[in-house]
């Protein structure tokens, strides 16, 4: 039985690639505890790439998409309608198996494409593997369900603050940039909270899909099922991930917590009266 050491140096980075650490994993009666939290812990590392990724560019599109939406007319917002529509409107689950699915069958449908001076063959084998192709469909989802958030928060602009910009010569984009975003943000950012939770447990879903794994030996609950399987006792395996999983969304929740305290730090705080404790002895 090896130690939490040997463990730690043999598995702590094996999700990345059997480069990473030992080409085998342990079996039956070698998995040790340590074995089970370590190869877990680094198959998170796939999950936290895929939230955070996801984070980032749908929050940017996001944006985009709540200002196209808020246009109310003209082309430009009927296709953020559409788009917003058909991502909120289809299970993720689904969008993983279809987004799959057309990634295969594209080269087939499109074949070459002949320009006259060259030929351009569709390639579409990197967007099959989980790495990029199941972001891509997690950064479209979480872009929709943002956007709605985000055009909410756009139409609840105190209209004040806005003719008050325009009073001030602030007009188009530097009147966005420094009036209206800033308060989207500050009035969107706890519904936004909640969307950045619920993207990184959709992370978990990566697994299940069609889309394989490239390289990496798969995400936690590849491992978890894993050990389950070895061990024939899925009460170690699933509340160890379900653990790094509650300690993840902590993390967010205070990261997104300071950036709130960081948008709202202009107005006053409230102040609440400091605990006191007075232990009456004589009545």
């Amino acid at each position: 039985m090896r130690s939490c050491w040997e463990s730690l140096t043999d598995y702590g980075l094996r999700a990345l690639g059997r480069d990473f650490g030992a080409q085998l994993l342990p079996k039956g009666a070698d998995i040790s505890l340590c074995d089970q939290v370590v190869l877990i812990g680094s198959g998170m590392l796939w999950n936290i790439y895929f939230a955070a990724m996801a984070v980032v560019f749908g929050f940017v599109l996001a944006t985009l998409v709540a200002v196209a939406r808020s246009r109310e007319t003209g082309w430009l917002a009927g296709l953020a309608k559409g788009f917003i529509f058909v991502f909120r409107g289809s299970p993720l689950f689904i969008q993983f198996f279809f987004a799959y699915e057309l990634f295969q069958l594209l080269p087939k449908l499109t074949g070459s494409l002949n320009l006259g001076f060259m030929e351009l063959t569709v390639e579409t084998r990197w967007l099959t593997r989980a790495w990029l192709g199941a972001l891509l469909v997690l950064i479209l989802n979480t872009t929709a369900y943002s956007a709605e958030i985000f055009y909410g928060a756009l139409r609840s602009v105190p209209k004040g603050d806005v003719e008050a910009a325009d009073a001030y010569g602030m007009h188009g984009w530097k009147r966005f940039k420094r009036i209206t975003w800033p308060i989207m943000l500050r009035l969107a950012w706890p519904s936004y909270t909640n969307e950045a939770i619920f993207l990184f447990h959709a992370t978990a879903l990566v697994f299940f899909s069609g889309f394989p794994a490239w390289q990496q030996s798969g995400d936690a609950l590849y491992y978890a099922r894993y050990f389950a399987e070895q061990t024939f006792n899925p009460f170690v395996a699933y509340p160890i991930i379900a653990a790094y999983f509650v300690l993840a969304t902590l993390g967010i929740i205070a990261l997104f917590g300071a950036v709130n305290r960081r948008l709202n730090r202009h107005l006053p705080r409230e102040v609440r009266p400091k605990l006191r404790i007075r232990p009456q002895i004589v009545r």
